[in-house]
């Protein structure tokens, strides 16, 4: 049994669900919870015992085992707010490439949560996932997170040339920085969330330090159709961005997920001076941490609002979709 932990890195918060075995349970069970996406211990442990007696072969006996075994490695009790304070004093940043936008994103895009950007067409969404791509291979002390990143398009809107791009604006090798991206084509909802299992199956291999989702919301818009089937879309919405948060948990990475806007044709858009709203209600209000607003600005400006946060007070600033990713603002 090797490689337990992060091969390029000890120090990763997570253990890799193979030291089960040293714990009695059965390679042929661990091998079960990894083709259903459990990788880690923790990611075990913050399971219930209801998700494991859906893999097939994992009786109730074994999954209470499992469970027991799990939680024994993963501390899951209380602990003093300060140590809250002095974990979130470390957390890294991402930065976006823009200085105004890092400034009111208190140092950039926050790792170990989900940010959510939502805006019309044309408003920077796409172009600001593509430059973390970039910048999120960046070492520490310049605004990166030393790692890879995973990037999940659901619209078919990933142009690796413009990657090439905004890596010879942080002075980094073209080839390399694209060898450092994961790519996957999600083509229904179904596919959507089991690339997420695939996707803790590589981070327990490398260093990630950004997920990408283009766009969480897109393929929900045609797989279910009219109120009828909104109870089963919110539902599947739920569990996605619960399996999203579980990967950010886990491995400590930056999620962004990209989200469209929809009419309110109902009687308060009169109203109200914006008349369009995120996609996926509540179920998306409550999953992310971070919600960013994106609208078009003047030129290649555009303009992003703090939309909610826990932590980050209300503020607007500008910034420029160049050739080179996301910048500065222009005059």
């Amino acid at each position: 049994m090797e490689n337990l932990k992060n091969p390029e890195n000890e120090n990763e918060p997570w253990t890799h669900i193979e030291i089960l075995e040293h714990k009695g349970i059965p390679i042929n069970d661990i091998k079960k919870l990894q083709k259903s996406g459990f990788y880690t211990i923790e990611s075990v442990a913050y399971s219930t015992k209801k998700k494991l007696l859906e893999i097939r072969g994992i009786s109730e006996t074994k999954a209470e085992n499992i469970i027991s075994e799990a939680i024994k490695l993963t501390p899951l009790g209380f602990c003093s707010a300060m140590d809250i304070y002095e974990f979130r004093k470390d957390l890294i940043h991402l930065t976006s490439g823009c200085e105004a936008l890092d400034k009111i994103l208190g140092g950039g895009i926050e790792t170990g949560g989900i940010t959510e950007l939502f805006g019309e067409f044309r408003t920077g969404k796409t172009q600001l996932c593509h430059t973390l791509c970039v910048s999120c291979q960046l070492p520490l002390e310049k605004g990166g997170g030393g790692g890879k990143a995973l990037y999940i398009d659901t619209e078919s809107t990933f142009r690796p040339e413009r990657i090439v791009s905004a890596a010879a604006r942080f002075n980094l090798n073209g080839r390399d920085v694209l060898e450092n991206i994961v790519f996957a084509r999600a083509y229904n909802t179904d596919h959507q969330t089991e690339l997420l299992k695939k996707a803790g199956d590589l981070m327990t291999r490398q260093r990630y330090a950004l997920l990408i989702v283009d766009s969480a919301t897109a393929l929900y818009r045609t797989d279910y159709i009219g109120r009828g089937e909104l109870a089963s879309r919110q539902q599947h919405l739920a569990k996605f961005f619960r399996e999203l948060q579980r990967l950010a948990d886990n491995f400590g990475i930056a999620v962004v997920v990209t989200n469209q806007v929809i009419a309110q044709v109902d009687g308060s858009s009169s109203f109200v001076s914006e008349p369009k709203k995120p996609m996926g209600g509540h179920v998306v209000a409550h999953a992310s941490q971070t919600r960013l607003c994106l609208k078009k600005g003047k030129g290649v400006n555009r303009i992003c609002s703090i939309y909610d946060s826990p932590n980050l007070p209300n503020a607007t600033c500008e910034f420029s979709i160049t050739e080179a990713g996301i910048g500065n603002s222009v005059e």
